[in-house]
């Protein structure tokens, strides 16, 4: 009798596979609220990695880090009508606090746009205050109707930056810094996703923003997932908090701004763009633990050559770990390596040892190659590049095998029951959208025919890439 697949295969039921991936890679679990989750250490790493990408490439964009209230006054979302009405729907309220009736509701943060402009509106006095370019990691909640561990929950972790410029311009190219150097900087070269960067349109912009540029990268089930985007807010929260400057010239102006930000939601992404039935593939350079060392079993000689090559690849840079427990069953040991993703094994046994090897296992490629004791950085060094790279090139080719370009709204329809449709936007500037949206369908973003951002969707020969989401 054939024995069961530790995962449900992804040809089967994706949904229950990628469940499958987060309980038994020890990812994440659901948490006793509805929608909420425990993340897990070993999500958590993915998370800490993901942060501190992100963050140096923010430092390095020029904005700061701050920390704002989890508390939001519930008239503050009201100054923004547009906003308010855009997120009314997933607000968590609180009435009661202390043992009684609170004069005023306040609003657990589901985006801090009131909150930070109510600060921006004392600290923001002359043109020399500009640029103003802040950050915030933080936890965010929005009350989820359809659950789904690190996609929707109805508490998650993000980073929101926040910025005043004296500009309509200044602001536009911020917002256009940011997706390009933060956001598909990091997605293409640490996570090997090949995301497609594009405009929003009017009807999926966020809500109070004048325009919303997006990352959009394909699952292996042919889905979307929005993984980061960037707001040009135009002058819309300055105006509703007198967010004003006294310009160069002694006049009084209203700064324009921007928003933007990644979640949690990164990590579904990750599992979804690159796992497979054996569990988690980990792009090296985001991964936690980049090689683990594993004796397979007791032997003269076997512990001391594998904390050597620990110490050695630790020396050359490598995030390395020793596993020695041989009271586990060694295969065991190798599955939970291969659930959770790390892309190089080093086997360390007695029988190899004997012969001056070791065995090196890429959880890629799915290779096993002995390999000489003394070669065993430079071939770890070799292999962590190669499989960088080779998880980007498999994702790019899925994603344009799924990709049909097509001029008809039914032929769209049909390409996204499996993938993503090119059409052009003025098929479906008139209405189109909103049929597609019957079926569930949405146009995921605006491109030029040269793959990129158009300033407007009144442009000619732009393009609509539309499919389903998560």
């Amino acid at each position: 009798m054939a024995k069961a697949p530790v995962l449900t295969p992804q040809a089967e039921d994706f949904p229950r596979w990628y469940q499958d991936v987060i309980a038994k890679a020890e990812l994440a679990d659901n948490g006793p609220v509805r929608g909420t989750m425990v993340i897990r250490p070993t999500g958590y790493a993915l998370w800490e990695r993901m942060q501190r990408e992100v963050d140096d490439r923010i430092k390095a964009a020029g904005a700061q880090n701050a920390y704002f209230p989890l508390f939001i006054p519930e008239s503050y979302l009201r100054k923004e009508a547009e906003h308010v009405e855009g997120f009314s729907p997933e607000l968590a309220v609180v009435t009661h606090a202390g043992g009684k009736q609170l004069e005023e509701p306040v609003v657990v943060r589901p985006t801090s746009e009131t909150i930070i402009n109510a600060s921006f509106s004392k600290w923001v006095q002359s043109y020399r205050d500009l640029p103003l370019r802040v950050n915030a990691w933080a936890n965010v909640v929005r009350w989820e109707m359809r659950p789904r561990v690190f996609l929707r929950t109805t508490e998650f972790l993000w980073q929101e930056g926040h910025t005043c410029h004296a500009t309509q311009d200044d602001a536009r190219a911020y917002a256009r810094q940011i997706l390009h150097e933060v956001y598909q900087d990091f997605m293409v070269n640490v996570l090997a996703v090949p995301v497609v960067v594009g405009r929003k349109t009017a009807k999926e912009r966020f809500a109070g923003a004048i325009n919303t540029l997006t990352c959009e990268g394909m699952m292996r089930d042919g889905k979307a997932l929005q993984m980061g985007t960037s707001h040009e807010l135009g002058q819309n929260f300055a105006k509703a908090f007198d967010v004003q400057y006294l310009s160069a010239e002694g006049q009084r102006e209203y700064v324009w701004q921007t928003s933007w930000g990644v979640s949690t939601r990164m990590v579904g992404g990750l599992i979804m763009g690159h796992g497979d039935d054996n569990g988690l593939r980990l792009p090296p350079r985001l991964a936690p633990t980049q090689v683990v060392v594993m004796v397979v079993k007791d032997g003269p000689g076997v512990g001391e050559s594998a904390a050597k090559l620990v110490a050695e690849l630790r020396g050359a840079g490598v995030r390395v770990e020793l596993d020695d427990r041989t009271d586990t069953p060694f295969g065991r040991r190798a599955i939970d390596a291969e659930l959770k993703g790390v892309p190089v094994r080093i086997e360390v046994g007695p029988r190899d040892l004997a012969e001056g090897n070791v065995t090196l296992v890429r959880r890629i490629p799915g290779t096993k190659t002995p390999t000489a004791l003394g070669g065993v950085t430079a071939a770890v060094g070799t292999a962590l590049t190669e499989d960088q790279q080779a998880l980007y090139d498999e994702a790019l080719a899925r994603r344009e095998e799924k990709t049909a370009d097509v001029t008809t709204i039914e032929d769209a329809a049909a390409a996204a029951a499996t993938g993503w449709a090119r059409i052009p936007w003025s098929v479906l500037s008139d209405g189109g959208e909103a049929r597609l949206a019957q079926d569930a369908i949405t146009v995921r973003c605006l491109l030029r025919p040269d793959g990129s951002v158009p300033e407007s969707d009144t442009e000619p020969d732009v393009i609509a890439v539309v499919g389903r989401s998560y």
